[in-house]
């Protein structure tokens, strides 16, 4: 049989140790078995002698097997100096259990093909120890070898406490395992899901408690769609009215418009996010209404000047918070001219704006829900802002959204917002942040 015709790489089913077994049984050549199943003879003399098993009789389990040495043996004296008869004939005295010559007697076709006994003709009368192979144990020795092999974890200790020291101190900082992952590549040699799977194991200092994200999330509650009533503020700016404005204007840049609560009262945080790039900015404002709001969007208009603020801030999509619902104060400056377009979300359908619900999880790792954020300043804030963007994000192929910003917006707008790098290392994203 030519190589090609070898079922090669692939391992034996219990089909092909069914034909096996029969093989052996019908007393077929090694050989003749392999061609069956298209193996190796080598493969088929090593899954014998692998899976065979001793077969002992319930009825002589106690017993010890004959002696190989049973026919030539002359030893006597075993017992007392007295004794003149052989030993091997001794009606009192087992010279099995004494002789310490005594090996137990083995069976020729053992040590080579079959290996077993199957098929063999004297095997009702023969008194050597006998091996059998039989396809349904075999192949449950062989699974459980396949499961017992990938047990555990397959580094050693060195590289294991090699990767804690890199990993473990950046976990306790609040960053996630991709984030260190993707800064630290080359120096971790496994894969990111086998990370998780040494967390899960407690391989590392970190736990999995200590992982900002190791949760599970709820099944969604389904809810009957709610009736939309327009107001009057919403005519010319519903979600379908931004849907057709962003086909007719493909290539204009959308910004995500939220406010995140500290506590029920006092101050709040009033963000945006770039679609393109994922970078989010942040504002302090001293209360969540529309004054605050338009005296936050008219700074923001005045540090960035007319222009940028028209080419970056061409269309706001926000929710109906009664924050946002005076829009012409948003979309014109103080001496009436355009300067964007506002448009709103429909009702409890907050998934319509997910970039910016989906990163302020990364300032809830920072100030927690029910944190107040009187005692917070706009440096501080900015602050947190610059650790969350210099974030590395799966979604982004491992890229941080200030790098993506750097390219797709003009670095005088991020010297404008104050916006720096932070290094992969240092960024920090717990609560302990305000106190570094």
């Amino acid at each position: 049989m030519s190589n090609k015709d070898l079922c090669k790489g692939k391992h034996l089913t219990i089909e092909n140790r069914l034909i096996i077994e029969y093989g052996l049984d019908q007393n077929y050549t090694l050989k003749e078995i392999a061609e069956r199943i298209k193996k190796d003879p080598t493969t088929i003399s090593k899954e014998i002698k692998r899976n065979r098993f001793l077969k002992v009789n319930k009825r002589k389990e106690n017993d010890i097997q004959p002696c190989q040495h049973r026919r030539s043996c002359t030893k006597t004296n075993l017992c007392t100096d007295t004794c003149d008869k052989q030993c091997k004939k001794c009606r009192f005295i087992n010279c099995y259990r004494t002789c310490n010559e005594y090996t137990s007697k083995k069976c020729s076709k053992l040590s080579r093909y079959p290996y077993v006994c199957n098929g063999c003709s004297t095997v009702t009368t023969c008194t050597a120890e006998k091996q059998y192979y039989k396809s349904k144990i075999a192949d449950t020795k062989y699974k459980e070898l396949l499961i017992s092999s990938r047990e555990g974890l397959n580094i050693t200790s060195k590289e294991l406490k090699n990767i804690d020291d890199i990993i473990s101190p950046l976990i306790f900082k609040g960053q996630s395992l991709f984030h260190i992952f993707t800064h630290h590549k080359k120096e971790i040699n496994c894969c990111e899901r086998t990370l998780y799977n040494y967390f899960d194991k407690n391989a590392f200092t970190a736990r999995n408690i200590d992982l900002p994200r190791k949760v599970k999330y709820k099944p969604r509650k389904k809810f009957a769609s709610p009736i939309i009533k327009e107001s009057n503020y919403r005519i010319g700016r519903t979600f379908t009215d931004f849907i057709k404005f962003i086909e007719d204007n493909p290539n204009t840049p959308i910004v995500e418009m939220d406010t995140v609560h500290g506590t029920r009262s006092g101050k709040v945080l009033l963000t945006f996010i770039f679609r393109n790039c994922s970078l989010m900015l942040a504002f302090i404002i001293d209360s969540c209404t529309e004054l605050s709001v338009k005296e936050a969007v008219d700074k923001l208009y005045e540090v960035v000047g007319h222009e940028s603020f028209k080419r970056y801030f061409p269309v706001i999509l926000t929710d109906n918070g009664s924050e946002f619902k005076d829009p012409n104060a948003l979309e014109l400056d103080s001496e009436g001219n355009q300067r964007t377009k506002i448009f709103y979300c429909n009702p409890m359908a907050s998934y319509q704006k997910p970039y910016v619900e989906k990163n302020h999880e990364y300032i809830r790792y920072i100030i927690p829900k029910g944190i107040s954020l009187n005692n917070r300043t706009q440096e501080d804030i900015t602050l947190m802002m610059n650790h969350i963007n210099s974030t590395a994000r799966a979604s982004l192929n491992g890229n941080t959204p200030f790098k993506l910003a750097q390219m797709l917006l003009d670095n005088s707008l991020l010297e404008k917002l104050s916006l720096k790098h932070i290094l992969a290392d240092e960024i920090y994203l717990k609560p302990a942040l305000f106190k570094k």
